[in-house]
């Protein structure tokens, strides 16, 4: 039973604490779109959408207004493209992004995510058109996201695709020189992509699921560092109880905001994501949640353990509020959308390597950091092998969203505005080369806990 005090309790973890649904995205099947010709392809691609999410945003804003609980994005996501446009005779995929963005902006939508390829165990000529195509696409598209899986605990690691992608990221970056290398802030390297993830930029609408489902991201760290204020020098076992009844309760506004929206727009319940995502606002930052446990900067010994328990915490809690729980949920860190994560890396107490050492444990990996311009396409490379080396042998999502930043040097800090915040340029250890390493190419295989049939 709801009782006053809960009312009460929510209004201040909104009002106060930051609590926001951050997303509602709708998934959208485009497999029933597929055509040889490209144009007419494009044209059911449009039209399915249009259709499909006509009345997305409208829907999410009157909930909001109604409920008064903030709902900051409403987004789509689509069937990988490579895989609906596989039948299409072409070299190049640019024009079914530039008819994503169309079809986005037409419902209002802020991002649209499945500029997508599955390529763990290998290419089709889909995916080899869809990888090529993905600079330009980025380059001439203001909303469409774009991701790549290229590992997983089942297939290992395509470490051809390892070496391509650390190129396709240097070339986004240089097409996009002119906005800072946004195009990269919108590609995401996977190894364990969830098909069922609502966050951008790498969401996708998996093979798997229905033709249309509406999931909803919840956000909250601001909620659950307030919460954690009381317990000053508390043990572990109390944190961790406090952590879980908190993401309980938000869960549960995620719940509330989901089962309204699948309801008013006729289309089934997905899931929800209770994934910790801070903004560069103060007060909403996952490494201030971090510090609030004893740390006294983000980044000192100890940061990996504290990070652990957290995100166990969060799923736990929001397992206990819904039987839907799915995508990444956890806890995110970006460097770039979050404030406690920049003031770190500022002083010197976050690096690079304590960074790949927290995504062992949190919910994604290496997200929005911004590097030198001028580091390497094998450096890159290096980074993503190791990401998804993490991914694989722990039966995890791992994730790299780094931005070499044409021109840009460590000391210099870069701006993306809105969410996607700002950096400063962190320090990427490349005075030794990976090159012949990721020349090799192949397919790293999979580990012994994949043989689990």
């Amino acid at each position: 039973m709801i009782t006053v005090d809960d009312i009460l309790e929510t209004n201040r973890m909104i009002t106060e604490n930051k609590l926001d649904v951050r997303t509602i995205t709708m998934g959208i099947s485009l497999r029933d779109c597929a055509h040889p010709n490209m144009q007419q392809f494009c044209q059911n691609i449009y039209e399915k959408i249009t259709t499909s999410a006509e009345f997305l945003v409208r829907t999410g804003e009157d909930i909001e207004s109604e409920y008064g609980i903030p709902i900051i994005n409403k987004r789509i996501s689509v069937t990988p493209i490579a895989i609906a446009a596989d039948a299409c005779k072409t070299d190049s995929y640019v024009p079914v992004a530039e008819t994503l963005d169309k079809a986005a902006k037409e419902v209002g939508v802020n991002f649209i995510g499945g500029f997508s390829a599955l390529v763990e165990k290998g290419y089709t000529h889909g995916d080899r058109v869809l990888i090529d195509s993905i600079p330009q696409a980025l380059a001439t598209t203001d909303i469409v996201c774009s991701s790549v899986n290229l590992g997983s605990t089942k297939a290992g690691i395509n470490m051809d695709c390892v070496r391509e992608m650390g190129e396709v990221i240097k070339r986004t970056a240089e097409l996009t020189r002119d906005k800072q290398a946004l195009g990269c802030a919108k590609l995401v390297v996977f190894a364990n992509a969830p098909g069922d993830n609502p966050f951008m930029a790498g969401a996708f609408h998996g093979v798997s699921e229905a033709d249309k489902v509406v999931s909803v991201g919840v956000s909250g760290p601001g909620v659950v560092k307030h919460a954690l204020e009381d317990l000053k020098g508390a043990d572990f076992t109390q944190v961790a109880e406090t952590i879980k009844k908190t993401a309980f309760k938000i869960t549960r506004v995620g719940q509330l905001v989901a089962r309204e929206a699948s309801k008013r727009l006729g289309v089934p319940f997905g899931i929800i994501d209770l994934s910790l995502a801070p903004t560069p606002a103060v007060g909403d930052s996952v490494a201030r949640i971090l510090e609030e446990m004893g740390l006294e900067a983000c980044g000192a010994p100890g940061t990996t353990a504290a990070l652990a328990l957290l995100n166990d915490a969060v799923k736990k809690g929001g397992l206990m509020a819904s039987s839907h729980v799915g995508g990444l949920s956890g806890a995110f860190i970006p460097v770039s959308e979050d404030e406690g994560m920049i003031d770190a890396v500022a002083k010197g107490s976050l690096s690079m390597e304590k960074l790949e050492a927290m995504t062992c444990v949190c919910s994604v990996g290496l997200d929005m950091i911004a590097i030198e311009g001028d580091t390497s396409a094998a450096t890159i490379s290096g980074i993503i092998a190791d990401e998804a080396a993490i991914g694989m042998i722990n039966n995890k999502t791992t994730a790299v969203r780094v931005i070499p930043v044409p021109g840009k040097k460590v000391g210099d800090r870069v701006e993306f505005g809105g969410l996607l915040g700002y950096c400063p340029i962190v320090p990427v250890r490349s005075e030794y080369s990976s090159e012949a390493f990721i020349a090799r190419g192949g397919r790293i295989p999979a580990p012994v806990r994949s043989l689990t049939n």
